[in-house]
């Protein structure tokens, strides 16, 4: 039989959604204006990077290739290697939405088909009576906040404040999201956790897709610093995914970082959690050792979004992904014959882009192990194909959407 190693690195776009003007994205390309950013010399940060964006083992298995077939251009200064393996192509997203979960979901063949909830923009984000029965069923004295927001920049300008009187931070973004930022030790984490579990129940009638807990330490805005534990309360996906499917036949799905959160923890065998993209690369290598035939290990490495797509930060994005390249060999001496490795994305977060939330992109799509031949498999009209493609690898029988491109 067959191993299946699912790799997504959160928020890696190359550009050319060709429905992303809808979204206010036209133009957005988080690969290529990194590439271009870095190539001026504007990636540069002493001490952490210089010189233009270097992603030798992604070039080598067709990133440059693709990047160019999904956007129309190359990113800038990244030449196209002389021989590129695997698998390789880009895919489009028809889930409605450029939030995680839909993107995650339709990536495991179950696009996002309906509208989610979202919270309005002007004025206060979180109606009056949805507040209220918060404050009452969890025994506050209030929330601060109520407002579309970057996670750290509203924990600077209220985390005192949050730590004085004991107010959660509640605010949203452009995600179908209730976030709720508190002090691990002056409120609770567990309290933070019980807390995000009543919010989920009120904002299941609104169809919200996630509660995101943020628990944060320090004392003062220069040393606040969010934690790993941060907990994503999710809706259930609306119809089984390939992780159920593996399951259903046998096989084991050992979910690494927020992959369990994300899909509610249905279809997940086993769980590790790990913070930050080098912890996360760690525990994947590890479940690879423990993954058996049949198995799928799948991973979300969060710190391109969090730490660095919506902080708009270009020199970190992209020592980030020169970090995540560096390892690849790792996972290749970790492969045995049968074994395929794919890498992808869930939607674009351009850090050049205006405002701190995600942008609708195409996301790139490589695929290799041993015996699997270089082809471009061309841009795929929906994530699902991603899946629908592990799960012929897997031996599975084909789902309700998309198409294997194996």
């Amino acid at each position: 039989m067959a191993r299946a190693f699912l790799f997504v690195l959160d928020s890696f776009g190359i550009g050319g959604a060709p429905d992303a003007r809808d979204y206010g994205d036209d133009g957005a390309n988080t690969l290529g204006h990194i590439a271009e950013f870095c190539a001026a010399g504007a990636g540069d940060r002493k001490g952490l990077r210089s010189g233009p964006l270097s992603l030798p083992n992604m070039s080598s298995l067709g990133l440059v290739t693709i990047a160019k077939l999904a956007s129309g251009r190359p990113p800038a200064a990244m030449p196209i290697p002389d021989r590129v393996f695997g698998l390789h192509g880009a895919a489009s997203e028809v889930s409605r939405g450029k939030d995680t979960p839909s993107g995650h979901w339709e990536i495991a063949g179950t696009p996002v088909m309906f509208d989610w909830g979202y919270f309005p923009v002007d004025g206060d984000a979180f109606p009056p009576e949805l507040v209220e029965t918060i404050c009452r069923e969890a025994e506050l004295p209030g929330i601060l906040g109520n407002c579309h927001a970057s996670g750290t920049e509203i924990i600077a300008r209220l985390g005192e404040e949050h730590i004085r009187t004991g107010k959660p931070i509640c605010y949203t973004s452009t995600d179908s999201v209730f976030q709720i930022a508190a002090h691990e030790s002056h409120f609770g984490l567990e309290r933070l956790l019980n807390l995000c579990r009543i919010v989920r129940k009120l904002v299941d009638p609104l169809n919200i897709g996630r509660v995101i807990a943020r628990p944060f330490v320090g004392e003062t805005p220069a040393t606040f610093v969010r934690t790993g534990n941060r907990r994503d309360f999710s809706v259930p996906p609306p119809e089984p995914t390939l992780l159920d499917r593996i399951v259903d036949a046998g096989g084991k799905v050992h979910a690494v970082g927020k992959i369990g959160d994300i899909f509610a923890h249905q279809g997940i065998s086993d769980l590790t959690k790990a913070n930050g993209n080098m912890a996360l690369m760690d525990a994947t290598l590890d479940a690879m050792d423990r993954a058996d035939d049949g198995d799928l290990v799948f991973t979300n490495f969060v710190d391109f979004d969090m730490l660095y797509g919506h902080r708009r930060d270009v020199p970190g994005y992209a020592a980030a992904l020169e970090a995540f390249d560096r390892r690849l060999p790792e996972v290749h001496r970790k492969l045995r014959p049968g074994d395929m490795v794919v890498l992808t994305a869930d939607h674009g977060c351009d850090p050049t882009w205006r405002g701190t939330d995600h942008t609708r992109e195409r996301v790139p799509i490589m695929a290799f192990g041993p015996g699997i031949k270089s082809r471009l498999v061309g841009v795929r009209s929906t994530y699902s194909d991603i899946g629908e493609t592990v799960a012929a690898h897997l031996g599975l029988p084909a789902g309700r959407h998309g198409r294997s491109f194996l």
